[in-house]
């Protein structure tokens, strides 16, 4: 197979960008951790906006940000390499360094610098990726739940007094999240449990509950791992997902599967929308309340117009099922509860806009090797053991 060319590779940016990553997520896996009362008494090497910087605060946000960056990479470069083996020309990872959205990284990308010939090779590098992460981010997951320390290892934290005293008392972590008070404005980030996730945690003693692992900084990143993985396995556009789906069915297969996906997830963020604005919209005034419906409304029509490339026979019926369905599911606490996350409103725009719902063509249509099929069947398999319709909010 031919060497792809890479011509005027940026090798400084790609490093600068790495460098940048690594300190972003060691911060953000450092003040995630939350220790910081803990390192006040043990001889800072220096300070940061008040928080002082010792080498357990920095352990703690290597072990995160190590941790995910090691994913990350494994991931990208599975692309990569699996490109330059079929002669696609595509650059080395872009590493997205980002310190304000709490994990300190929006991940990284190749680029691919040309069309991808035919729909193997579209296989084999979609698949490379998603495959060779798991692996990782599986091993990190199973190394933080085999390391997990006993359930007090939060004595130290600032903060969380009723759930201190219940683990001082009883040994353990409660089965709900206390309710803290919140005269500080306190907020608490929720983690989806996934199917890979809730099977592991079965093997082993101390795991602590979703609304609080954050605060294990291995633990978290192996989870952000299945998180992304998933992420990029969703059966759409131009996504790792959408390259595999593309090159197993035929393009209109995908084009109806794909649609059909991104549908449910209006669904969700439909529901999680109207749980969320409802009583805000309502504390401004109750006749601004009834403003809700038609803004939600107006907000999917404008989706659904970009999907189905404005052809109102598709459009009006989805609008009419879709409406009706948020409806319906917003009424049972137990629907809002498991599926409404308004956050999938935002990922769906990002796919409209960005990623695009439909795949693109490739010059030749191949049909898969039966290994390549079975390759697909397990990314099946770990898309569906790592996605959760409610992935990450606030609650």
């Amino acid at each position: 197979m031919t060497e792809p060319t890479i011509q005027n590779e940026r090798y400084w940016l790609h490093l600068l960008l790495f460098f940048l990553t690594v300190l972003s997520t060691t911060w953000a896996g450092a003040e995630m951790t939350g220790r910081f009362l803990i390192y006040e008494s043990a001889s800072p090497l220096f300070s940061i906006a008040g928080i002082p910087i010792s080498w357990a605060f920095i352990l703690d946000g290597f072990t995160f940000g190590g941790s995910l960056l090691l994913f990350l990479t494994v991931h990208e470069f599975g692309h990569y390499f699996a490109a330059r083996r079929h002669g696609v020309l595509t650059s080395l990872p872009y590493y997205i360094p980002f310190p304000f959205n709490g994990i300190g990284t929006f991940g990284a990308v190749i680029r691919i610098k040309q069309q991808i010939p035919s729909t193997r090779k579209l296989f084999d590098i979609g698949a490379a990726g998603p495959l060779a992460g798991f692996v990782v981010a599986l091993l990190v997951l199973v190394v933080g739940f085999a390391t997990l320390p006993t359930p007090d290892y939060l004595e130290g934290m600032p903060g969380h007094d009723r759930l201190k005293e219940y683990i001082a008392q009883n040994g353990s972590f409660p089965d709900e999240m206390p309710q803290e008070s919140v005269e500080n404005g306190n907020v608490t980030l929720m983690v989806g449990m996934t199917p890979l996730y809730w099977i592991l945690s079965k093997f082993f003693t101390d795991v602590p509950p979703m609304w609080e692992m954050y605060h294990y900084p291995l633990l978290f990143a192996g989870w952000l791992g299945l998180f992304f993985t998933a992420l990029n396995l969703l059966p759409v556009g131009q996504l790792d997902g959408g390259h595999i789906m593309y090159a197993l069915g035929r393009p209109k297969w995908h084009s109806r599967l794909a649609k059909s996906f991104v549908l449910l997830l209006l669904l969700s963020g439909g529901i999680g929308f109207i749980h969320e604005m409802k009583p805000v919209f309502w504390s401004w005034d109750p006749l601004l309340g009834e403003f809700l419906w038609p803004v939600l409304s107006g907000i999917i029509f404008l989706y659904l117009y970009k999907i189905f490339e404005g052809s109102f026979k598709l459009i009006a019926p989805s609008l009419i099922v879709l409406v009706a369905a948020i409806a319906a599911g917003s009424s049972v606490k137990g629907i809002v509860d498991h599926m409404g996350y308004s956050g999938w409103l935002v990922w769906c725009l990002l796919i409209i806009l960005l990623i695009r719902v439909d795949h693109p063509p490739v010059l030749y249509m191949e049909p898969l090797t039966k290994n390549r099929k079975m390759l697909a069947i397990l990314s099946l398999i770990i898309f569906a053991l790592c996605f959760s319709i409610k992935p990450l909010y606030i609650g």
